[in-house]
């Protein structure tokens, strides 16, 4: 039976060097975004302790890619928004949604190219080019009343609008009655709070 290839392991030394153990060769930040983008799995490890650091390497190939110029994929409008959530009660909630909306970036990417190309192939290419940011913003919609239906799953009150008010239950109204809408009342504004900060994620 074919067995799942297991991910490269890079050891990174104190000398910030990282060592490439599947190829005995020492690597640069380039050569592992190179690998990302090839789709090579791997993950980078502390040598002396062995912890696993493959979240912040792979953050500073963002950074240095960031800094090339003509390659800034982050708006700083994005930035600010999301070093707002760190420490925010809801921070838990935006990995999965960034995620989410990634891989869904990533699957309809080849649609996306070919309505880019036929912009920018032809004349006049205004009309084409909003085409195809309207299909952008349209898939993008599409990925917020998705996520917002996979909240309801958290959602103990019914189903979250658009404005983020949800319908009140019955277990709510037996709360009240039994004094527990103290509650139940931070646990509706939390949600209310999620979707507002939802929506400002996604018009920055």
């Amino acid at each position: 039976m074919a067995t799942e290839k297991k991910p490269t392991t890079i050891k990174k030394y104190a000398n910030r060097r990282l060592y490439d153990t599947g190829t005995s060769t020492y690597v640069t930040l380039e050569d592992l975004a190179a690998m990302v983008k090839r789709g090579e799995d791997f993950i980078v490890c502390d040598a002396k302790t062995g912890e696993d650091i493959t979240r912040p390497v792979l953050t500073q190939i963002i950074f240095e890619q960031e800094g090339k110029d003509g390659q800034g994929l982050l708006p700083i409008a994005f930035l600010r928004q999301l070093i707002r959530f760190y420490g925010d009660s809801m921070q838990m909630l935006v990995p999965s949604y960034l995620e989410f909306s990634i891989d869904k970036l990533t699957k309809e990417q080849q649609k996306f190219r070919d309505q880019f190309t036929s912009a920018l192939g032809s004349g006049p290419f205004t009309e084409p080019t909003r085409q195809a940011f309207q299909s952008i913003e349209e898939q993008t919609r599409k990925n917020m009343a998705v996520f917002r239906q996979a909240l309801t799953m958290f959602n103990p009150f019914g189903a979250v609008t658009e404005a983020g008010n949800a319908d009140l239950s019955s277990q709510e109204t037996e709360d009240k009655r039994t004094g527990g809408a103290g509650e139940v009342d931070d646990l509706k504004r939390q949600l209310n709070e999620l979707n507002k900060k939802i929506d400002n994620l996604t018009r920055t």
